[in-house]
C-alpha cells in the first residue's frame, strides 16, 4: 500500500518540535542551577540609624534686664569669651549718681552713729558727776548741814541724768539701724547699676550679636547668643519602630554633612521622654567623645547607634526572603544539592537589610541567598560562591 508521506509530514514535524521543546523544558527545569549560600559571620554590629542635626545643650540669649542706651561692645560673632568677661555696657550716668548720693547718705549715717556713740560716753560722764553730786548731798543732809531741799534737786539731778543716758543709748540703736539702711540702698542702687553691664555667664562663643552701638534697648531684648562649646551634641530622630533597643550610654558614630570621610566616635547622652506625635520619631542627644574644635549649630548630621553586636549569625539579605510576616519567613534552601522551601524565624536587622537566621533553618541545610535560573522544590543546585 502507497502511503502519501506529504500528507503527514506537517504533523510529523509538529510532533518532532513538541517532542523537542519538552525535551529541553525538562532540561532546563533539570538541570543543576549555580546557587550562593549564606556563610555564618562573627562580630556583626547592629546599628539603628537616625538623622538630625548639630545642637548645643547650654545655649543662652544674653541682654539687659534694664532699658537704655548701648555704649560699648566688647565681644562680636564668633568671639570665645571666659566667665565674667564685660561683653557690653548701657549708658549708666543716672544711676551712678544715685549710687554716690546712696554712698554719701551710707557716710552720713555712719557719721552720725559716730555721734551718737559719743553722746553715750558724754551722758555716762554726767551721770557719773550727778551720782557723786547726789551721794555728797545726802551725806551732808544727814548730818544737818544743807538742807533737805538741795538733797533733793541733787537727787533729781542725778535721775535726770539717767534719763540723758538712755536717751543717747537709744539714739546709738536707732543710728545703728540707719547706718544698715543705708548700706542696703547703696547695695540696692550699686545692684542696679550692674545691671547696665553685661557679663558672660560662663565661658563660651558667641554665635550671634543683634544690635549695634547707639541702639535702644528694651529689658530682656537678645544683644548676644552665647553657646557652651563643651554642651554641643548631635540630636538624631529615630524611627519609633526602630529605636527600642537604643539606651543611655551605648557607642554611637556621627558623620557631619560638611566631613562625610570623617566620622566621630560618640555615646548616646540622652533620649527624650516625649516623641514626636507627628512623625513617631523619638529624639535622641549623642555626645561625641572628641568632638572637632568647629562647630555649626544646625547641620545635618547622620548617626549611627549600636544597639548590639551578634558574636556569630547567619545573615540572609531580605531579596532572599518570601511571604514575611512578623519576624518569620520563607527561604530557599540547599541539602544534599536539593532545594528546599523553608519557613524561618529571624531576629535582629543589620542596617543593610540583612536578617539574622534563629530558627527554622533544617539540620544540615543552607540558606540560598543568590540563584541563576528557577529554584523549585527538589531541583537540583551547585553552590558557586559562599559568604
Amino acid at each position: 500500500m502507497f502511503v502519501n508521506m506529504k500528507k503527514y509530514r506537517s504533523a510529523i514535524l509538529l510532533v518532532l518540535g513538541l517532542a523537542v521543546a519538552a525535551g529541553s523544558f525538562a532540561y532546563l527545569r533539570l538541570k543543576p542551577i549555580d546557587v550562593v549560600v549564606a556563610g555564618r559571620e562573627q562580630n556583626v554590629p547592629i546599628e539603628v540609624f537616625g538623622l538630625g542635626t548639630v545642637e548645643a545643650r547650654t545655649i543662652s540669649e544674653l541682654g539687659f534686664e534694664v532699658a537704655g542706651t548701648l555704649m560699648s561692645l566688647h565681644g562680636d560673632f564668633g568671639d570665645a569669651v571666659k566667665k565674667g568677661d564685660v561683653l557690653a555696657e548701657l549708658q549708666s550716668r543716672e544711676q551712678a549718681a544715685r549710687v554716690a548720693s546712696a554712698r554719701a547718705a551710707a557716710a552720713q549715717a555712719r557719721a552720725a552713729a559716730v555721734q551718737a556713740d559719743a553722746a553715750v560716753a558724754r551722758a555716762n560722764v554726767a551721770l557719773r558727776q550727778k551720782l557723786a553730786i547726789s551721794q555728797r548731798r545726802e551725806e551732808l543732809a544727814r548730818r544737818g548741814a544743807v538742807s533737805s531741799e538741795i538733797n533733793e534737786e541733787a537727787r533729781a539731778a542725778y535721775e535726770m541724768a539717767q534719763a540723758d543716758l538712755a536717751l543717747a543709748e537709744s539714739a546709738v540703736d536707732v543710728a545703728g539701724e540707719n547706718v544698715v539702711q543705708a548700706e542696703a540702698l547703696v547695695q540696692v542702687e550699686e545692684a542696679r547699676l550692674a545691671k547696665y553691664t553685661l557679663s558672660a555667664p560662663y565661658s563660651g562663643v558667641i554665635v550671634a550679636r543683634k544690635r549695634d552701638l547707639g541702639s535702644m534697648l528694651n529689658p530682656g531684648e537678645t544683644l548676644y547668643s552665647l553657646v557652651d562649646p563643651a554642651s554641643v551634641w548631635a540630636l538624631a530622630y529615630v524611627d519609633e519602630a526602630k529605636s527600642g533597643q537604643i539606651r543611655v550610654g551605648q557607642s554611637a558614630t556621627v558623620t557631619l554633612r560638611s566631613n562625610p570621610a570623617r566620622p566621630f566616635s560618640a555615646r548616646v547622652a540622652r533620649i527624650d521622654i516625649e516623641s514626636d506625635r507627628v512623625n513617631e520619631e523619638r529624639r535622641v542627644y549623642v555626645k561625641c567623645d572628641s568632638c572637632p574644635d568647629e562647630f555649626h549649630l544646625g547641620e545635618q548630621a547622620e548617626i549611627l547607634v549600636n544597639v548590639a553586636t551578634l558574636e556569630d549569625a547567619l545573615l540572609v539579605p531580605m531579596s532572599a526572603v518570601r511571604d514575611m510576616a512578623g519576624n518569620t519567613g520563607r527561604v530557599w534552601t540547599l541539602k544534599d544539592g536539593r532545594i528546599s522551601d523553608a519557613v524561618l524565624t529571624f531576629g535582629q536587622r543589620t542596617l543593610d537589610g540583612r536578617l539574622e537566621v534563629v530558627g527554622g533553618l533544617p539540620d544540615g541545610s543552607e540558606v540560598v541567598i543568590e540563584w541563576k535560573g528557577v529554584p523549585s522544590a527538589g531541583r537540583s543546585a551547585r553552590v558557586v560562591t559562599g559568604r
